[in-house]
């Protein structure tokens, strides 16, 4: 109860839009997930995407270390000049640490990938060219049942690899 409380009362970022959905049923005993989308738009479609799903396990489970796991996704689009730097999967990496310690997300034991993506749109009315994604999957125990502060990083990180400057009450946290 305390971790999904914590995640209903964190303060919300204006530039994310936050929704409840389905939660994987197979992969914990007490599953919950959220959505996430950045409101800025190009050609329709929300600058970055994501996924936040919280697992608990009372027993644990092997590699968690801990009675919890979070569980995360984001897909952005991203600059071509940013999308041809062959440090950027590192790079993305090293924010997502960034924006968790930022935000004072106690973690441990994050694994994750981190993939480019060049999608090459032909015909319809609107031509769109090439577009250049980045997408980060991750999954880290955090060190207390308080989850706002994972929230809140993960939202940050959402603006941070679109290009959204942050907010400024994530500069308080």
């Amino acid at each position: 109860m305390t971790a999904l409380l914590s995640l209903r009362e964190t303060p919300r970022n204006p530039e994310i839009e936050l929704a409840e959905v389905p939660s994987p049923r197979r992969m914990a005993p007490w599953t919950a997930a959220l959505a996430l989308r950045t409101s800025r738009e190009d050609h329709d479609q929300p600058l970055a995407t994501g996924r936040l799903v919280v697992l608990h396990d009372p027993d644990e489970q092997i590699g968690w270390n801990g009675t919890f796991r979070l569980v995360a996704q984001l897909r952005a689009q991203i600059d071509t000049e940013m999308g041809g730097d062959p440090l950027l999967g590192e790079a993305v990496w090293s924010w997502a640490h960034d924006c968790l310690n930022r935000a004072g997300a106690g973690y441990h034991d994050m694994t994750g990938t981190i993939t480019r993506e060049l999608s090459e749109s032909f015909g319809g009315l609107q031509l769109r060219g090439a577009t250049l994604h980045v997408e980060l999957r991750a999954s880290w125990t955090p060190a207390t049942p308080y989850l706002g502060e994972h929230l809140r990083a993960w939202s940050d990180l959402l603006c941070r690899t679109s290009g959204i400057a942050p907010q400024h009450y994530l500069e308080e946290a």
